[in-house]
C-alpha cells in the first residue's frame, strides 16, 4: 500500500509537468500563428487600398534603394497615411483587447467590457465636448481642443469607471446584475449628453462627431499618435505588469489576498490603467465596439483563463482583428470609407452570440 502511495505521489509531478509543457506548447503555437497573421495583415494594410495596390509598397519605406521603382505619390501615401494608420490600428487593437480582459478580471464577469459598462461612453462624452466646444474654448481661453482631446477622454473614462464600479459594489463584491444595469444607464446617459452637445457644435464639428461616434482610423497621423502614445503605452505596460495578480484575483478576493495580493491597490491600479487606455483609444479612433468583449472570450478558448497566457494572445488577436476590420472598411465601398465601428459590430455581434450559445449548450 505504501509503495503504491509513493508511486502515485511521484507520478503527480510528472503529470503536472506534462500538462504544463502541453499548455506552453499551445500558447507558443497560438502566439506564433497570430504573429505570422499579424505580419501578413500589416503587409496587406500597407499594400492595398483605395489609391491602388502594390505589394512593394509594404517594404518600400524601409528599403530606400527601392524608392526609384515607385512614384513619389505612392511613397507619400505610405509614409503619411497607411503607415501611421497601421501603427494606430496595432496599438488600439491591443489596448482595447487588453482593457477588455482586465475589466473582466476586475469584475470577475465575462460580460464586463469598457463599452458595455459605460466606460467608453464616458470617454466619448468628454471627447465630443471638446470637439463641439473646441472653437469656443480656443476663442475664450486659447485652449486647442485637439491637444486636450486624449486627456479629456481619459478623465471621462476614469469618472465613468469609478461610478460604475462604485454603484455595482456590495458586501459580496461586484454584482453582475448591478454592473450590467448601471452600465446600461451610463451608456444611455452618455449618448444623451452626446446628443445635447451636438446642438452646440457647428456644421464641421457635427459631421466630425457623427462620423467619430461610429469609430474610424481615417484620422491617423503622426502628430496625434505621438501625442497619445504615452497614455497608450502607460496603459499597456501597467496592465501587462499586473496580469499575474489579476489571474489570482479571478480565484476570488479572499484567495488572492491570502496569496499576498493587495486587493484595494490592485483594483485602483486596474481602474486607472483601463481608464487611461480607453480614454486615449476613444480620443484617437472614436467608439469601436465588441473588441474588448469578444477578443478575451476567444483567447480563453484558445489558451485558457490564466491572464499570464491569455493577455498576450488577446493583445495580438485584438490588433489582428482591428487591422482586418480597418482594411475591410477601406475597400468595401471605394471611394468612400465605412466607419470601422460598423465592421466590428457586424463581425463581433454574431461571434458573441455564438460564444454565448457555446457556453449555454451542454458539453458532450
Amino acid at each position: 500500500m505504501s509503495s503504491l502511495t509513493v508511486s502515485h505521489q511521484s507520478a503527480l509531478p510528472a503529470r503536472h509537468k506534462s500538462w504544463f509543457d502541453s499548455q506552453q506548447k499551445k500558447v507558443w503555437f497560438w502566439l506564433s500563428w497570430l504573429l505570422a497573421m499579424l505580419l501578413l495583415a500589416s503587409v496587406v494594410s500597407l499594400s492595398f487600398g483605395p489609391a491602388g495596390w502594390d505589394v512593394r509598397l509594404s517594404v518600400a519605406w524601409f528599403l530606400p534603394d527601392t524608392w526609384h521603382s515607385i512614384s513619389t505619390l505612392q511613397l507619400n501615401i505610405i509614409s503619411e497615411i497607411r503607415l501611421p494608420r497601421l501603427c494606430l490600428g496595432l496599438l488600439i487593437g491591443a489596448v482595447l483587447a487588453q482593457t477588455g480582459a482586465a475589466t473582466q478580471a476586475l469584475c470577475r464577469n465575462p460580460l464586463a467590457d469598457p463599452s458595455v459598462i459605460g466606460v467608453s461612453s464616458g470617454a466619448a462624452v468628454m471627447a465630443v465636448g471638446m470637439i463641439a466646444l473646441g472653437p469656443l474654448l480656443q476663442a475664450t481661453f486659447g485652449i486647442k481642443a485637439e491637444l486636450m482631446l486624449p486627456y479629456a477622454a481619459f478623465i471621462g473614462a476614469l469618472v465613468a469607471t469609478l461610478l460604475v464600479y462604485q454603484f455595482a459594489q456590495s458586501e459580496q463584491g461586484v454584482q453582475v446584475t448591478s454592473l450590467i444595469l448601471v452600465g446600461v444607464a451610463m451608456n444611455a446617459l452618455g449618448f444623451a449628453l452626446i446628443g445635447l452637445l451636438s446642438f452646440y457644435a457647428d456644421d464641421s464639428s457635427l459631421r466630425l462627431i457623427n462620423y467619430w461616434t461610429m469609430g474610424s482610423l481615417a484620422g491617423a497621423n503622426w502628430s496625434s499618435l505621438i501625442q497619445a502614445l504615452p497614455l497608450l503605452l502607460l496603459s499597456l505596460i501597467g496592465l501587462w505588469s499586473k496580469r499575474q495578480q489579476m489571474s489570482l484575483l479571478l480565484l476570488g478576493e479572499s484567495e488572492a489576498k491570502y496569496m499576498g495580493v493587495n486587493i484595494k491597490s490592485l483594483k485602483n491600479q486596474i481602474v486607472i490603467f483601463v481608464a487611461i487606455g480607453v480614454g486615449a483609444a476613444v480620443a484617437l479612433t472614436g467608439l469601436v465596439g465588441f473588441l474588448g468583449l469578444v477578443i478575451p472570450h476567444l483567447s480563453r478558448i484558445l489558451v485558457g483563463a490564466n491572464l499570464k497566457y491569455m493577455m498576450p494572445v488577446s493583445m495580438l488577436l485584438g490588433a489582428l482583428v482591428l487591422l482586418a476590420s480597418d482594411w475591410i472598411a477601406r475597400v468595401a465601398v471605394v471611394p468612400a470609407e465605412l466607419p470601422i465601428g460598423i465592421v466590428t459590430a457586424i463581425i463581433g455581434a454574431p461571434v458573441f452570440i455564438w460564444l454565448l450559445r457555446r457556453q449555454l449548450m451542454p458539453h458532450g
